[in-house]
């Protein structure tokens, strides 16, 4: 099983251009069910039943993880059962027919307009390099909806400043074109202009560490939380609640969820259909507090 396992992660890097964060997660998954498979007995994929598919999805949940980890964890696994089942290593996909957990409908977490606003104000305040490129970053992120990833992977070829769009790589490495606002362009043009001209070349990253090199994902989400705590939001901030605040505000402006669904890089319209049910959530809202007549007397 365990080479089985090899074949397919080096599948999801060669053949899907899985990102190396997706690939850490599967391959911990996926050595947990190893570790599941060989304490059944072990054993070639071909004696995978749908018994055993069962044990392991019981002992998956009897573990103390949280839903969206379960979750993962079970995805991870079906798309290799279907590897596998496309390698004729198995005959059928045992966990066919089987009960699975659901999701829990929950929705996204996002920051109102003035919070917002509070955040591009007071988030990055000063006027040093890193300040500058910290005041870039969410006004990016805010204007443009990107994924902190898709933020971390842009170079400075990828913005044109004349259009006013940005080329970014999403999930699975597909291209897309996103506008970027004006205040984004504009804080973005002078972090560049207060940069060293030696790391202005097309091919180097867009947004810099204090070392020089490529900004990670996780120093984006870092940059984020920093300054929210700058700007004295009490909430937790991160790149993706300024994705769902970007989308949330998109729609309660009049954009349709088929622009919205092209903006944000999902493949499939029902990712992006989440977001109308925020944005009602909302419109109710103001309609209780706002209409003479939307309570009870």
């Amino acid at each position: 099983m365990r080479l089985w396992i090899q074949r397919f992660l080096a599948h999801l890097r060669a053949g899907r251009n899985f990102s190396e964060h997706t690939l850490r997660a599967y391959r911990g998954d996926l050595a947990e069910f190893e570790r599941l498979w060989s304490g059944q007995g072990g054993g070639e994929p071909s004696q995978w039943t749908r018994r055993r598919a069962r044990s392991v999805i019981e002992s998956l949940q009897a573990g103390p993880i949280g839903r969206s980890s379960l979750l993962r964890k079970i995805a991870a696994l079906r798309s290799f059962v279907r590897y596998l089942v496309d390698e004729d290593a198995l005959s059928r996909d045992p966990f066919a027919g089987l009960p699975m957990p659901r999701r829990a409908s929950r929705l996204p977490r996002f920051l109102s307009e003035r919070e917002t606003g509070a955040l591009m104000d007071g988030g990055a305040p000063g006027g040093r390099l890193l300040d500058l490129r910290d005041r870039a970053i969410l006004e990016l992120l805010y204007s443009s909806g990107l994924r902190r990833s898709e933020l971390a992977r842009l170079n400075a070829a990828d913005v044109d400043f004349i259009s006013g769009a940005l080329r970014v790589f999403g999930k699975g490495g597909r291209e897309r074109m996103v506008p970027a606002g004006h205040a984004a362009l504009s804080a973005l043009r002078k972090y560049l202009e207060a940069r060293p001209a030696s790391t202005l070349a097309l091919s180097r990253p867009l947004f810099l560490n204090a070392r020089g090199g490529r900004l990670s994902p996780d120093a984006v989400a870092l940059v984020v939380k920093r300054s929210a705590r700058r700007a004295g939001l009490l909430k937790g901030v991160t790149p993706h609640g300024l994705r769902h605040s970007f989308a949330t505000q998109m729609l309660d402006r009049g954009c349709d969820v088929r622009t919205l669904q092209e903006m944000l890089g999902h493949k499939s319209l029902a990712a992006t259909q989440v977001y109308t049910h925020a944005s009602l959530d909302m419109i109710r809202r103001v309609y209780r507090k706002s209409h003479p007549r939307s309570k009870k007397p």
